[in-house]
């Protein structure tokens, strides 16, 4: 599967401030860069970082006026797309070192407060097949509605109101993992399929020894979708942080789809 993927980001900044940028499709995790291209507005610091788990890359960029970004990207999807519920879990003890920071309650998704419920919604099923089952769950219990929740909304808050986004749904299934045992972490990907097209979020799940995707929203699918980077939620993998305030011109995001 190869993707094409286009964005445009237009903000405009009312003095010097500094920027993190993470839009950059990763080299690695079933995906290959075939090639890509992105170009900066004149800046007075640009340097690149590693971001979390080594995954991707973050860009730090800084200056004032007008701040425009256009990247570009063809990216070959060689991930493996196991059925979910088939595969098994690993017990904590036996989880790999880099796995354990997964486990535990984060910023926007306080697992702890959600292991009674686990236990009595899927205290019957283990590994893969409680996981199916946590995003089957959701997928029938939430609404996907835009602009039902903030930057400040938690895992919690999307538990009980029943909607959100992506990056919502995205919380509460890895908080429901977390609760169970299962290492889960918060994915920033390309994926075509997503209407309108923009940044999206899916859960990445710890099983059989490797990490799985998964989009309890239903709009994509592992071997359509490129990851960008990876986190213990979205306060660890926004696709620009901006450290001063700034308005929105314009931002588009086009990804397409070329079967191999």
């Amino acid at each position: 599967m190869i993707l094409d993927i286009s964005v445009h980001l237009h903000y405009r900044l009312a003095q010097p401030t500094d920027l993190l940028l993470q839009i950059e499709a990763a080299d690695g995790g079933g995906q290959q860069l075939v090639s890509a291209n992105i170009n900066l507005c004149e800046t007075e610091h640009f340097s690149r970082i590693a971001a979390e788990h080594g995954l991707g890359e973050r860009i730090w960029w800084r200056g004032d006026g007008d701040f425009l970004c256009d990247y570009s990207a063809r990216i070959h999807v060689r991930r493996p797309v196991p059925e979910i519920g088939s595969l098994d879990g690993v017990a904590p003890h036996l989880l790999p070192a880099e796995a354990v920071r997964y486990l535990m309650p984060s910023r926007y998704c306080p697992c702890d407060e959600l292991q009674s419920f686990v236990s009595a919604e899927f205290g019957q099923l283990s590994g893969g097949a409680r996981i199916a089952a946590m995003r089957d769950w959701i997928y029938d219990k939430f609404q996907y509605v835009a602009g039902s929740s903030t930057s400040q909304t938690t895992a919690l808050d999307t538990f009980v109101q029943r909607q959100g986004i992506c990056r919502d749904f995205a919380h509460v299934l890895i908080c429901l993992a977390r609760a169970s045992g299962i290492p889960a972490r918060f994915a920033s990907v390309y994926a075509a399929s997503v209407t309108p097209p923009d940044f999206h979020a899916m859960a990445e799940v710890f099983l059989d020894d490797a990490w799985h995707l998964v989009d309890a929203t239903g709009m994509a699918q592992p071997h359509e979708t490129a990851l960008i980077g990876v986190g213990l939620d979205a306060a660890e993998v926004a696709f620009l942080n901006s450290y001063g305030p700034m308005q929105l011109i314009s931002q588009s995001v086009d990804v397409s789809v070329e079967r191999d």
